[in-house]
């Protein structure tokens, strides 16, 4: 090739050395020319003859990169010839004895030119942004995390499993939230109920408490506490949350009440719907739940059971009820209450609960002296948010969820939510009532007669409507199951007996049947 031919002496190609093969051009490595600013150390490095990768002077060591006058540290890349088809722009570090910070620039064959720069000042080698301070690698790190968190949250919240409630699709979130582990009793029955809601109630009323009712505004809580065989219901509490207003209504229901339409037992009492109620009714707590809505007229949304041991449990963990005690209690011989300010434990408060023998109106006595404990049972809760925080409350609720102490169809979230607007209300704010009614006999079909409680309708009705029906129309006679057996009171006391916990909290103990002192007090 002619171009790479070299031309020796005069340039005549006549000459006696014209016929003799011509060598070739030494190949020069790319860029190995020093800039015109400074000329290389002595003639031998002008003569081109290649000396080394760094070195000015093959002899000398090497003598590092900021130590001689205008070095280059080119790529750790074999060198590929100047003709090379494929040439890599490299990242080349100018750096002077004058100038401290090194210059990167990019090298393309015997080009150079200044390396590119992102904004946030990185240099750019090849494409690729070259490795940051730590302040940026945490920022990427986090980046990396927030987009991994978010795309588990989509993927948590996607409706991708069926409730077997009522078949819908819901996330994961819906079903740990709405998650039932303790609802041994079974789910409520919520469909095909006339609850007759008032037409001052609009369909875009919101109460702002996000839980599953029945009627917006209301959710109506069912208590029952069981005797030691867990067969009868002795305790029967029906809890409105008006949230709507903010209040509580409490009805209290005895045990004793006649209902003999809604039970197989000879006496007709209520506390036997649950073991002996309606048998076409597959859970037991459905049946209380009928009878309490179709005589009542209180449409249910929960419910809650507990047994005597539990309620000891969850006493002692919430560290016992402060009470005041008029008289000493003797709930047997060796299980005595003493009388003044004292802290009720579990297993003192379960006594003062189910105490009943010296009462001189028996279970309704009882009843009355449950109120004195609904006080200060309330009081203890607020104390524990105020001196506690509720951050300890829903620390209690969990452990009596964990421990099973209670059976509820009540999710977690659910029970933190009621129990947070329990929380908010004063003890002015919360009303106790009891079913009207009087001391009656009931004459079974065993041919037996058997004293029982006959529920005055009218007056129970009209309390209702007053206190436990705040969204719906008011009802009448004809909306009740109610069966009187007496239709001439004889005792229209408990009629009314309507009381917040504020007054209840320094009431007295219901009167004593000096009769039934125990015979060591004589």
């Amino acid at each position: 090739m002619e171009q790479n031919e070299t031309r020796m002496g005069n340039g005549n190609v006549n000459a006696p050395d014209a016929n003799k093969p011509k060598p070739l051009r030494k190949l020069k490595r790319v860029g190995a020319e020093k800039p015109a600013a400074h000329p290389p150390a002595d003639a031998s490095a002008q003569s081109g003859e290649y000396r080394g990768k760094h070195l000015a002077d093959p002899k000398e060591e090497y003598p590092g990169i900021h130590s001689s006058d205008s070095v280059r540290i080119e790529s750790e890349a074999e060198y590929r010839g100047q003709y090379q088809s494929q040439q890599r722009s490299r990242l080349v570090y100018k750096n002077h004895k004058n100038n401290a910070a090194a210059q990167p620039v990019m090298r393309h064959g015997a080009h150079e030119y200044p390396a590119p720069v992102t904004d946030t000042g990185e240099t750019v080698i090849a494409g690729i942004p070259s490795r940051g301070t730590w302040r940026d690698r945490l920022v990427k790190i986090g980046a990396v995390t927030l987009s991994i968190l978010l795309i588990g949250a989509m993927i948590l919240n996607m409706p991708i499993f069926v409730n077997r409630n009522d078949q819908r699709s819901v996330s994961l979130v819906y079903l740990v939230k709405h998650w039932q582990p303790i609802a041994k009793e079974g789910q409520l029955e919520k469909t095909e109920k006339q609850l007759n809601v008032s037409a001052d109630v609009t369909e875009n009323y919101d109460d702002g408490l996000d839980l599953p009712q029945l009627i917006e505004g209301q959710y109506t809580v069912l208590l029952l506490g069981f005797d030691e065989d867990r067969f009868n219901t002795d305790v029967m509490w029906v809890l409105e949350f008006d949230i709507g207003h903010g209040e509580l209504n409490i009805l209290q229901i005895p045990r004793d009440c006649c209902l003999p339409d809604f039970t197989s037992a000879v006496t007709g009492k209520i506390n036997s719907v649950y073991s002996m109620g309606d048998q076409s009714i597959a859970t037991p707590i459905q049946r209380v739940v009928n009878a309490v809505e179709q005589n009542f007229g209180i449409p249910v949304d929960a419910y809650v059971t507990t047994g005597c041991d539990d309620i000891v449990k969850i006493i002692d963990l919430i560290g016992g009820i402060p009470i005041h005690l008029d008289n000493e209690i003797i709930y047997e011989a060796d299980k005595i209450i003493p009388e003044g300010d004292i802290v009720l434990t579990g297993e003192q408060a379960e006594w003062f609960i189910r105490f009943r023998h010296e009462w001189l109106e028996g279970d309704i006595g009882r009843m009355m002296n449950q109120r004195r404990f609904m006080a200060a049972a309330m009081n203890k809760l607020l104390s524990i948010v105020k001196d506690e925080g509720r951050i300890k409350l829903y620390g209690y609720l969990k452990k009596i969820f964990d421990n099973e102490w209670v059976y509820t169809d009540l999710t977690l979230d659910d029970m933190s939510k009621v129990a947070n607007f329990a929380s908010t209300l004063s003890t002015d704010s919360v009303t106790v009532n009891m079913v009207p009614g009087e001391s009656a006999t009931y004459y079974a079909s065993d041919g037996e007669e058997y004293e029982v409680y006959s529920v005055h309708a009218q007056a129970t009705v009209d309390i209702l409507n007053e206190h436990f029906r705040p969204y719906q129309e008011k009802m009448t006679l004809s909306d009740t199951a109610i069966q009187e057996l007496v239709t001439y009171y004889e005792y229209t006391g408990y009629d009314d007996t309507s009381a917040n916990l504020e007054d209840l909290e320094h009431a007295t103990e219901p009167a004593r049947n000096p009769d039934m002192k125990p015979w060591w007090k004589e």
